[in-house]
């Protein structure tokens, strides 16, 4: 029988807070050590389409192009894109409004461990977006 092969997933992150950015990669980066980083939805929609990610973990609130604009556009143009909302705003709305527009899965930012069993290397992804 042959054995499976685990294929690390590249992540592409997106955040305008360098340090958030640096604490998300440290906790991934056993995942997958090649983490693709951005300040910004505009960067984070350059990135999706030059090298296709396999999760993007997009914050909301970000300048000059905030994570839901940058999540309906790379969803336009990659509509399989597996995107989880990673922010600090978890009220009942935001998850609403997450989960209308596509994004994969939502994580607040106080619980960034959830991140770890939705992007590991297992192939047992499942959405996770729950109102």
């Amino acid at each position: 029988m042959p054995s499976k092969v685990l294929v690390e997933p590249m992540i592409l992150i997106a955040d305008d807070n360098q340090e958030m950015r640096r604490m998300i990669r440290d906790l991934v980066a056993d995942l997958d050590p090649e983490v693709i980083e951005c300040a910004d939805g505009g960067a984070a929609i350059a990135a999706y389409d030059e090298y296709q990610p396999d999760f993007v973990l997009m914050d909301i609130h970000m300048t000059p192009v905030d994570g839901l604009t940058a999540t309906r556009e790379i969803l336009s143009r990659h509509p399989n894109a597996r995107i989880i909302a990673v922010t600090q705003h978890q009220d009942a709305r935001t998850r609403a409004r997450v989960k209308a527009m596509g994004m994969w899965a939502f994580v607040g930012k106080d619980d960034l461990m959830a991140l770890r069993s939705l992007i590991s290397p297992t192939g047992e992804h499942r959405s996770a977006v729950s109102t």
